[in-house]
């Protein structure tokens, strides 16, 4: 590993990360509604989804999904949509993510949604893998073995990422906690929505 490369790849993907992005709103978003914990979930499949598209980018393949533009388009769509309704459902004070008057979520969370959440937004927006293609290569020195630089650089980009996205949820949290009277229960479920709607028309513009 090419540690000088290293000391450079490390501060320019934290500032990278920490920017709010659509996974970072979502991430709040989640952490607003049904608190950290459950979150992780999300976390998860936005994980692996992140983890995808940076081996993608580094092996060519991104560059080769970039050619077929509508089956993105059909995914984005799909995935979007169903965000957008999720958003819609939780401003009305409706569906799994919603509150009730005491502040907790109406119905039980299953983990799979939740993963696929986290995996559709990382997995179906062509930006990132285009962000990847320009980022990752300069930070690899052709000279040196692709596998072990490949581990050590997606290892910390995926260190990072999670620990941006606790930082959110966290911040989500709070909030949630803030707000926790019965009289503003309503109040949050129209943000989460708004948001959850938000991230859901991002992933289809993008």
């Amino acid at each position: 590993m090419d540690y000088a490369l290293l000391a450079a790849f490390i501060p320019t993907f934290f500032f990278v990360s920490i920017t709010p992005g659509m996974c970072m709103t979502l991430a709040l978003t989640l952490g607003m509604s049904i608190g950290y914990r459950k979150t992780l979930w999300m976390m998860i499949g936005e994980l692996v989804g992140v983890g995808v598209v940076s081996v993608a980018a580094v092996l060519g393949i991104a560059a080769v999904m970039l050619k077929f533009p509508w089956l993105f388009e059909i995914l984005k769509w799909v995935g979007g949509g169903y965000l957008f309704y999720i958003g819609i459902e939780s401003f009305r004070s409706k569906g799994k993510l919603a509150l009730d008057t005491s502040g907790n979520t109406q119905q039980n969370i299953e983990p799979i949604p939740l993963i696929s959440q986290g995996f559709m937004t990382a997995v179906l927006n062509p930006k990132a893998y285009a962000f990847m293609i320009s980022l990752l290569p300069p930070f690899i020195n052709q000279s040196k073995d692709l596998a072990p630089q490949l581990i050590v650089l997606v290892s910390i980009i995926l260190l990072f990422e999670f620990i941006c996205m606790s930082i959110y949820a966290t911040g989500g949290q709070s909030l949630k906690l803030l707000l926790k009277k019965s009289d503003n229960v309503k109040v949050m479920n129209r943000i989460s929505g708004v948001l959850m709607m938000g991230v859901g028309v991002w992933l289809i513009m993008t």
